[in-house]
């Protein structure tokens, strides 16, 4: 009966089903009927398949409490605005301040290496790089890994679990309060440097 459920039952019917019995099964069913359409947004907005793939299936785990918490009429037109919000609110926190100051310091060294640059730059920009890494070693030690991984190495939530077996709560997590750690010591850091 499971193999053909998915062709007999409605969203609607599915969605129900989820609700009454928390088997995550008819999620899954969904999951089949729509993954396409939220791969295809998610690559939209992210213009990358290892993101897009691990936003869509991101996406579809957060569906498990959220399905039970909001009574869903027209699950497809649903999940299209839900996809779009999830994809924009990821975008708009992910990359912001911390990921210009980490593309800079990957390019400290084609600058020196190229130096039109005067040398109270090149000096400062040292400093900065200096900052910024005091400020990632200051770090605890999840959150650091975690941080390191996602904006240095650019590898995915979904690596980022495979390299550390922390679970994905858990690198979200020190992904979100690291890079708040981060921006507030290099503040700090910003902050002492001009009362020096």
């Amino acid at each position: 009966m499971k193999a053909n459920l998915h062709k007999e039952l409605s969203d609607t019917d599915l969605l129900d089903k989820y609700r009454q019995t928390g088997n995550k099964y008819f999620v899954g069913v969904l999951y089949k009927r729509y993954s396409h359409l939220v791969f295809g947004l998610c690559m939209k907005y992210y213009k990358d398949q290892d993101q897009a793939y691990d936003t869509s299936i991101n996406i579809f785990t957060k569906l498990f409490d959220d399905l039970k918490k909001h009574k869903v009429e027209y699950f497809k037109s649903w999940l299209f605005t839900y996809s779009k919000n999830f994809c924009l609110m990821q975008l708009r926190s992910a990359k912001s301040n911390l990921k210009r100051a980490i593309e800079y310091e990957k390019d400290v060294k084609v600058f020196m290496e190229n130096s039109e640059e005067t040398h109270l730059q090149a000096n400062k920009r040292e400093e900065e790089y200096a900052l910024l890494e005091k400020a990632l070693a200051d770090l605890d030690e999840g959150q650091r890994i975690c941080v390191e991984l996602f904006y240095l190495k650019d590898k995915s939530y979904t690596q980022i679990v495979e390299l550390t077996n922390y679970d994905l709560n858990q690198v979200k997590s020190y992904i979100q309060n690291g890079k708040r750690n981060l921006k507030i010591r290099l503040e700090e850091n910003h902050a002492g440097k001009g009362q020096a």
